[in-house]
């Protein structure tokens, strides 16, 4: 099984990759409940993508029960449940998945067990309400959607929360089958080629080897088809055209086409401006794009938008440590490690960032001559106990003193 950190964006866009409105034309029922039609679903959109997620899940409650057999209000409601319980354990931050570590590393918090039986009722009920739609009409193109959503859900929190891999992407695989179904049935839904253009760009891009491995599961995929499919996401002016924008801005970053990224992730940015990991995200891609200068403007000004209380979530030690990154990169060593320190500070930080940041911290010091705060940091890190390769790099820094190349 290829399993590595381009697998895990299935995974992780498919958190957001079947809230949005389809912009079918055809119907096979009554319509369904979308913010285009319904005022509360629209709320509460805007609060979900906003990160306010309490008042998301009371206006989808509210919705669900309005609306009890209609399969999309229940996948709001799981989106809103699901959303918000991976943010409390850490799961949303993307420096998370910047090593393999991910895979085996446990949540930062314990896992809420009432959430996970919440989140797996909802999926149940989306699958039920589904199957007696499809078992009355094969042909039901919104049943098959919100089916596939469910299941895109379900990978989604057995991947990211539970770290059941194999599971995850098993349920990744039908949710891709579902609105592979709905494209034979209606080319136009465009909101189904949100996961279909997310299996084609991750499976086009393996190695030879690993192409050959998922084809013998029947799984192929093709690079530029994915790119398509999700920029047409992301231009269809309905709800989806911002998890199409996000999606196809991870893989442009990965191409290092970064002005168009830039645009994608500023564009949502704006329209969600409490979302703190958009702001965030922008951030990187500045840096990642070579604007070092305008990443450490955008980090700082997302810091002191934190401190204001202007995110509905918040979590300084992400940008803290893009900034000292991007401070590094622009050799201002000594603000560097003092954003580094900040990391430190930071209430509930990731033990392995907490890690890097104090051997990252040290060799700032080491690179302005300030040997005795340097191994300071050093030595903090080695206290932690634990291993990886901060702290092999940490004892070796205690033996010679870093020198920046």
């Amino acid at each position: 099984m290829i399993l590595n950190r381009l697998s895990l964006v299935v995974l992780l866009v498919s958190i957001s990759s079947g809230i949005g409105m389809s912009v079918s034309a055809a119907q096979t029922a009554a319509p369904a409940v979308r913010p285009g039609n319904n005022a509360l679903a629209a709320r509460g959109f805007s609060e979900l993508y906003n990160a306010d997620y309490e008042p998301a899940i009371r206006d989808f409650t509210k919705l669900q029960a309005e609306y009890p057999n209609d399969p999309f209000s229940s996948n709001y409601l799981l989106a809103a449940e699901l959303f918000r319980e991976l943010n409390r354990i850490g799961a949303l931050d993307t420096e998370t998945y910047s090593s393999e570590s991910f895979l085996t590393s446990k949540a930062r918090r314990p896992l809420d067990v009432a959430a996970q039986k919440r989140i797996f009722d909802l999926i149940a009920r989306v699958e039920a309400l589904c199957n007696a739609r499809l078992q009355s009409n094969p042909g039901d193109t919104d049943a098959l959607y919100a089916r596939g959503v469910a299941r895109g859900f379900r990978s989604t929190y057995m991947g990211m929360a539970e770290k059941s891999w194999l599971a995850g992407i098993r349920a990744a695989l039908a949710s891709r089958r579902d609105h592979e179904r709905v494209l034979e049935l209606d080319p136009s839904y465009v909101d189904a080629k949100m996961t279909v253009g997310i299996h084609n760009y991750i499976i086009g891009s393996l190695n030879w080897a690993g192409r050959a491995a998922v084809a013998l599961v029947g799984v192929t995929g093709n690079r530029q088809k994915g790119l398509d499919y999700l920029r047409e996401v992301s231009r269809s002016h309905g709800t989806s055209s911002n998890d199409g924008a996000m999606a196809l801005s991870l893989f442009l970053r990965r191409e290092q086409r970064y002005p168009e990224a830039l645009e994608l992730v500023g564009r949502v940015s704006r329209e969600y401006p409490r979302n703190y990991l958009l702001a965030v995200e922008y951030a990187h891609l500045l840096n990642a794009a070579g604007h070092g200068r305008d990443a450490i403007a955008q980090y700082r000004l997302v810091l002191e938008k934190g401190r204001e209380g202007k995110y509905s979530t918040y979590q300084p030690e992400i940008a803290a440590w893009g900034l000292g990154v991007s401070l590094r990169g622009q050799h201002e060593f000594e603000q560097a490690a003092g954003a580094f320190d900040l990391v430190a500070t930071c209430r509930d930080v990731e033990p392995s960032l907490l890690d890097r940041a104090y051997v990252a911290a040290g060799e700032m010091y080491d690179a302005i001559g300030q040997r005795e705060q340097a191994l300071a940091r050093y030595r903090k890190a080695i206290a932690s106990g634990r291993d990886g390769d901060p702290i092999i790099a940490a004892r070796r820094h205690t033996r010679r003193a870093y020198h920046f190349e």
